[in-house]
């Protein structure tokens, strides 16, 4: 049999055609685990995507920082591999994997060839069950993260980040870096990681999207090897976070000849009858690019910034509306004001027929442009079942957004835009711009 590598079959995957209709089955294995499926035959390779809800947000008190260096050693050797052997085996089985965590959730890819499908499984599940923690590579990852920290203690985007997320979220755990300070992560043991690994990787929790060269019948057994030796349940969820907005302006300073500024007032979660409504109407406003409100006002007409957005952030626990701007510091107090100006003209004025047009048609082109291969694809459907969607949401999500009115747009600008509790935090040296508070 002709062996094909990983890299063009990934190549040739990405070159196939765009497209939303994809045909999604659920699958039920004999273990009981879910899943969502893609048959896709075209060629001999497979995409697994697999999401475990609660992410660093479950790191226990004192603990920040665990889960974000659990995730970074998974693949450092798993059951009788060390790190080097893991990466040759790996290589010559031509598989990818990637790990990763986020503040909700965390996340494991694999990519395989049909021809090599078992071992690649076998090799996934030894990191997923039986991950190594050696204390060399202990050290050598957290002294990698220990650098990324560093780094974010000089970037004004970050230093922004974390002024936001702690002034926002009080004493959840949004409101505190997922990697940890030097001193919660210098204090982290293999205890700990072996801790926050049960806590994270649990069968209660996951959710399995799949698409490529394998069957329904195929994939059942293969995720119950993968998967069913896991822990049953893992930690409590965290508790619902209030964020809080008091539509001031505050300011951190940091020597930089540019001010960073992110905003942000309370949101909208994705399972509420008006999300596509505020989807649109924030397109509209700063999420679409060069054709909306706040990058027409600020960068077009003013030249006060190269970018300005806005975007919706669904959190499991809290729902924000945020944006960012940067700009010289003798002029991000102009570009504030422009920004708040504009927020208070949207809620009282609302949006146009011909902006709504323009959003919709913004959103409902580029869309199938997302299904671009077979991990994106994995990626999505993986998504859709976090956030509840329906198993049709693909073939009807641009129905729903066509489906939203002007009336609708406007009721939730005048409903859900608060710009009395739109609230700034820059960091920089800004100019005329002081610390207030509402």
């Amino acid at each position: 049999m002709m062996r094909f590598t990983l890299a063009f079959v990934v190549a040739l995957a990405g070159s196939l055609p765009a497209r939303a209709d994809v045909n999604i089955q659920e699958v039920t294995t004999p273990g009981g685990i879910t899943a969502w499926l893609v048959e896709d035959h075209t060629i001999p390779f497979t995409a697994l995507e697999l999401r475990f809800r609660g992410g660093a947000s479950l790191d226990l008190p004192g603990k920040r920082g665990a889960t974000y260096l659990m995730t970074g050693l998974l693949e450092e050797g798993a059951g009788d591999l060390d790190a080097r052997a893991f990466a040759r085996e790996m290589e010559g089985l031509a598989a990818g994997f990637n790990y990763n965590v986020y503040d909700d959730a965390l996340t494991v890819s694999a990519k395989f060839l049909t021809e090599n499908r078992d071992q690649a499984v076998d090799l996934l599940r030894s990191t997923l069950i039986d991950p190594t923690f050696a204390p060399d590579d202990i050290e050598r990852v957290r002294a990698q993260v220990a650098s990324i920290l560093r780094s974010n203690l000089t970037d004004p985007d970050d230093i922004a980040s974390a002024a936001f997320d702690t002034r926002t979220y009080g004493d959840h755990p949004y409101a505190t870096q997922k990697e940890g300070t030097l001193d919660s992560l210098a204090g982290l043991t293999r205890e700990d990681l072996v801790t926050a690994k049960a806590n994270a990787m649990a069968l209660d929790r996951i959710y399995v999207g799949v698409v490529g060269d394998i069957s329904a019948e195929e994939l059942g057994p293969m995720l119950d090897h993968l998967l069913g030796d896991l822990p049953a349940t893992g930690a409590p969820m965290p508790e619902r976070a209030d964020p809080m907005f008091d539509g001031g302006t505050h300011v951190v300073p940091f020597d930089t000849p540019q001010s960073v500024a992110l905003f942000g007032q309370k949101g909208i979660s994705q399972d509420d009858p008006d999300f596509f409504a505020a989807y649109l109407l924030n397109v509209i406003l700063g999420g679409g690019g060069f054709e909306s409100r706040l990058m027409h006002e600020v960068r077009e007409k003013r030249g006060l910034t190269y970018g300005v957005y806005s975007y919706l952030v669904g959190k499991d626990q809290a729902d924000v509306w945020m944006g960012s701007v940067s700009s010289a510091n003798d002029r991000i107090a102009d570009a504030i004001k422009v920004i708040r100006d504009e927020w208070t003209r949207m809620a009282q004025d609302g949006a146009t027929e011909e902006e709504l047009a323009a959003a919709k048609k913004y959103l409902t082109g580029a869309y199938p442009l997302r299904f671009d291969g077979n991990g994106p694809i994995a990626n999505i459907i993986v998504g859709m079942q976090m956030q509840g969607m329906p198993i049709d949401y693909a073939a009807t999500r641009n129905d729903r957004i066509n489906a939203v009115t002007l009336d609708d747009v406007n009721r939730v600008a005048k409903e859900l835009l608060d710009p009395d509790a739109l609230t700034f935090v820059v960091t920089g040296q800004p100019e005329r711009l002081t610390e207030t508070s509402n």
